[in-house]
């Protein structure tokens, strides 16, 4: 690969697995995280999204494979360039949020308490005086995000940072994201559940399954090589490309076809970001209650 390419490619993951004892949580994760990208990180609960971020963060190490940011590789610890928000929001209750930033200056090495005040100041509705432990789930992560971005990171690492804002707060909360792209070119790992927000800020996809990467590319391009067909009641699906989703009503069958050709006859269209995650969490669901019924069968 040459320099340039290096260059553009902030984090580079190859042949990442990672294994919990018997349990498989990632498997062969192939990917790259372009500079100054926002990327959508989705899939089913228990895909291994989150295990995916604490990787790249340098938080758990892999089992098998190599992670690198910025060129240098990840060792199983917090890596300078990275700031994660997880799921769990860990803060102490006891400090105050003002005490809180100023703990997050002591603890890091890289910090910028000018830039934490500032992303306080543009997040409305957070006392600096109040104790952490008073404060509402949103607040929490209003303040979390603003210890993760005191950091200065090159690359963010967000786990449902959306999930428990009101819609004022989720729109603060991206705005702030946006802004820290296009003034620092900083590279933004994003999981979220809320498609319809992902589709107004991200231009990557990075979407798991079962601890494979399905999708990984460009959401413009990905969407280029999808069509969502529109055929005959009970109509064979294509034999050309790769079906990912079928349904079937009483009038027609409905098929997100990745790659190859729409029969003569059916109705294409390419889909939208929200009906492409939606087909295959769909497709993932079919699959996963098949091979319970198989066991059962077996077992039976």
């Amino acid at each position: 690969m040459d320099a340039t390419r290096l260059n553009a490619d902030l984090v580079r993951v190859q042949g990442v697995a990672k294994r919990f004892g018997r349990t498989t949580a990632l498997s062969d994760c192939t990917f790259t995280l372009p500079r100054g990208s926002v990327t959508a990180l989705v899939g089913p609960n228990g895909a291994g999204k989150s295990t995916l971020l604490s990787l790249i963060a340098g938080l758990a190490k892999p089992t098998r494979g190599e992670i690198t940011v910025n060129g240098t590789p990840v060792r199983g610890r917090m890596h300078p360039d990275v700031s994660l928000l997880t799921q769990r929001r860990p803060l102490y209750d006891h400090f105050t949020v003002r005490e809180m930033m100023r703990a997050g200056g002591a603890i890091n090495e890289r910090w910028s308490a000018e830039r934490a005040d500032e992303v306080l100041g543009l997040l409305g509705g957070v006392d600096r005086d109040a104790k952490v432990g008073t404060l509402s789930t949103g607040a929490r992560t209003q303040v979390s995000i603003a210890l993760a971005l005191g950091r200065l990171p090159e690359v963010l690492l967000l786990d449902e940072p959306l999930s428990d804002l009101d819609p004022l707060a989720r729109d603060e909360t991206l705005r702030i994201v946006m802004t820290e792209v296009a003034e620092r070119g900083t590279t933004v790992l994003l999981s979220s559940h809320l498609l319809t927000d992902l589709g107004d800020v991200c231009d990557n996809l990075l979407l798991l399954d079962e601890g494979r990467v399905q999708v990984a590319g460009e959401i413009e391009d990905i969407l280029t090589d999808h069509q969502v067909l529109v055929g005959p009641a009970g109509a064979a699906p294509p034999a050309d490309g790769t079906v990912v989703d079928t349904s079937h009503t009483v009038r027609q069958t409905t098929v997100l076809l990745r790659g190859g050709t729409a029969p003569e006859g059916w109705q294409t269209e390419h889909p939208d970001l929200e009906s492409l995650v939606m087909s295959y969490l769909r497709a993932s669901r079919t699959r996963r209650a098949a091979t319970k019924n198989g066991r059962r069968a077996v077992s039976g």
